[in-house]
């Protein structure tokens, strides 16, 4: 089977290798799409994120879909969910899975992804799509998720005003993500034009970039102006100072992106002034079926952030397109 494989920083060759056996509990999925995230332009671009680096030539690729083989769900299109708990540590028992210690995670560490034809992934991290989705939609459900996630830490009601500072992929799917669930406001910020004027027809009521923003000053910080929650998926500190200044004081501000190196740094006295409430976020809980219900009901539409769409063959195509930021969320279609 084709296999795309990262050796270093920009190498990746695509090669035959053997495919996987089945196993219990697992099933075999021939992949259909694979979604490129920006977690994997670190690795492509760095050979690492945050404190991680590689060990060994890795498959990249967590936001994935195709059709299992065999087993129960034999011939089911199915979303993979990325992401294997320990399921027995205390953070797995509390409901927190996304922050095991232990977790093994898709095109991470020692395992691989889904940038390859097929792949053996334990079967109760599959979700069947509804007939009305198709592999391109399945891949997408995790950013979905990312975004759902959150959208949860910020415990936005209905009438809010929100800000999204960052507008590629994850951003865009959170922006639809806050008007459906009843946002007075969104002020979509990001300093390529394509991006924000994505961010416009998708329904942000306010575009900017980020210095219109930064130079606005104090209309930004008082509190007619200002939202009351902001998320930062960019990561960038410039994007975090914008999240910071754009929210009212007393609000919430959410770190969703993931920085180059393993720092994040912003203006303590502009936060502590304002008495900021500051989140982390990380992949997502349990989500998928909420998501699979929201993108099935059309309250959010995934096709509209694909820009372009690769064959397996011209996946480091894919991912220099990816980490050119020429478009939004790029794809490869094994």
């Amino acid at each position: 089977m084709k296999v795309a494989r990262l050796h270093g920083v920009g190498d990746l060759r695509v090669r035959d290798e053997q495919p996987p056996h089945q196993a219990a509990g697992r099933s075999l999925v021939r992949v259909q799409a694979i979604g490129l995230c920006g977690s994997d332009l670190h690795w492509f671009s760095e050979g690492s994120i945050g404190d991680a680096s590689m060990q060994r030539p890795l498959v990249l690729g967590h936001e994935f879909s195709g059709r299992v083989e065999g087993g129960e769900l034999d011939g089911r299109l199915v979303a993979v969910d990325p992401s294997i708990p320990c399921r027995r540590c205390p953070t797995c028992a509390a409901g927190l899975r996304h922050l095991c210690p232990d977790v093994v995670f898709a095109g991470h560490g020692e395992q691989d992804g889904g940038l390859q034809e097929l792949v053996s992934w334990p079967t109760s991290l599959l979700h069947p799509l509804p007939e009305s989705m198709n592999a391109e939609e399945g891949a997408l459900l995790e950013p979905l998720g990312v975004a759902l996630h959150a959208l949860d830490l910020g415990h936005v009601r209905a009438g809010d005003r929100a800000a999204v500072v960052g507008c590629g992929p994850i951003g865009l799917l959170l922006l639809q993500l806050l008007l459906a669930s009843g946002s007075a406001s969104v002020l979509a910020v990001d300093p390529l034009p394509h991006r924000r004027a994505l961010a416009r027809d998708l329904g942000a009521q306010v575009v900017l970039a980020p210095e219109e923003l930064l130079e606005a000053g104090a209309p930004w910080s008082g509190q007619d102006a200002a939202v009351d929650v902001s998320f930062e998926v960019a990561g960038t500190d410039q994007a975090v100072h914008v999240a910071l200044q754009a929210v009212r004081p007393g609000g919430r501000v959410v770190l969703v992106g993931i920085p180059e190196g393993d720092q994040t740094s912003f203006q303590a006295s502009l936060a502590r002034r304002k008495g900021l409430s500051i989140l982390m976020s990380r992949r997502m809980g349990e989500v998928y079926p909420r998501a699979i219900r929201l993108a099935q009901g059309g309250a959010v539409d995934l096709g509209q952030i694909v820009s372009h769409r690769f064959g397996l063959a011209e996946a480091a195509a894919a991912l220099e397109t990816a980490v050119s930021r020429r478009g939004h969320k790029v794809l490869v279609i094994a």
